[in-house]
């Protein structure tokens, strides 16, 4: 039988928690048979800031607008290229997502577009006043009222915030996952249809399809907020940030079973080699 005798965890400069012997139990079980994500083979990449939304990312009836615009078919099939459909963090649920006809004028520096080629979408740039998008970080006066810049760097007024060296990600088979949320929500866009906006993040490289199924298991979520979320926020709140999700330990013998939507708890907890008093605490723990 396990002594009760809590343990402080203070593993980790990010926070520190204090253990019961049931989930120090739990955690060294986790620990020796998982391989933390850091060592799997996948890429975690953050989403795109535009640094001025309002500008970049459009309605369906804009983007219509601006193919409507558009003056030859060569330059509508350009400008539908350019703009792709995107999801931000509210939009994204636990396997799937509720898009909101919201679209990104994909304009990244890293690719180096000429705006010239794109008069249509030029146009309703401009609308929104150069002075507002170029990435100057300085401040003006237009009409009585002040009018600050994007924050200063080396792009160009029509081109979003961020360098986005990363762009052909974008395309391939993906997770993407709101960051701060009080459920897990991992939807797998299977053929690269959406681009992520800030609020999110994506991951990229193989077997996707089974650690999706282990994200959104509620095994798997238990274990990441009480082991490696870095503390809560708010009454429910809890952040998938980066470095903490890169610590989370799952089994590599994931691979060789039928993991689905409806077996994924009892394949993770068969997997982590769980006692049956360590499962029924979980499962307490997910019913306070």
């Amino acid at each position: 039988m396990l002594r009760q005798h809590s343990l402080c965890d203070f593993s980790t400069s990010e926070s520190w928690v204090i253990l019961s012997p049931i989930e120090q139990s739990i955690k060294r079980k986790i620990e020796a048979v998982g391989t933390p994500l850091k060592d799997w083979d996948i890429q975690i990449n953050y989403g795109i800031k535009t640094g001025c939304n309002e500008a970049f990312i459009i309605t369906t009836e804009k983007r219509n607008e601006i193919l409507a615009n558009c003056q030859t078919e060569e330059e509508r099939a350009r400008t539908e290229e350019l703009i792709r459909p995107i999801l931000r963090g509210r939009d994204i649920k636990r396997y799937g997502y509720e898009w909101a006809d919201l679209w990104l004028i994909a304009t990244f520096p890293s690719r180096h577009y000429d705006i010239e080629e794109y008069p249509a979408v030029k146009t309703y740039l401009l609308s929104f006043g150069i002075e507002r998008l170029e990435q100057t970080g300085k401040k003006y006066v237009i009409n009585g009222e002040e009018v600050k810049a994007r924050k200063k760097n080396n792009n160009k007024w029509f081109e979003t915030q961020d360098s986005i060296n990363y762009w052909q990600d974008f395309f391939q088979q993906k997770i993407i996952y709101s960051e701060i949320v009080s459920k897990p929500q991992f939807y797998l866009d299977e053929n690269g249809r959406f681009f992520p906006e800030a609020t999110v993040f994506i991951m990229t490289g193989k077997l996707l399809e089974f650690l999706c199924h282990a994200f959104n298991s509620k095994t798997v979520t238990y274990l990441f907020k009480r082991f490696y979320a870095g503390g809560g926020l708010g009454e429910d709140g809890y952040r998938y940030k980066k470095v903490f999700l890169e610590k989370l330990p799952i089994p590599k013998d994931i691979i060789s079973s039928n993991i689905d939507k409806h077996t994924a708890d009892s394949i993770m907890t068969s997997l982590y080699r769980l006692s049956r008093e360590e499962i029924a605490f979980i499962q307490s723990q997910l019913q306070n």
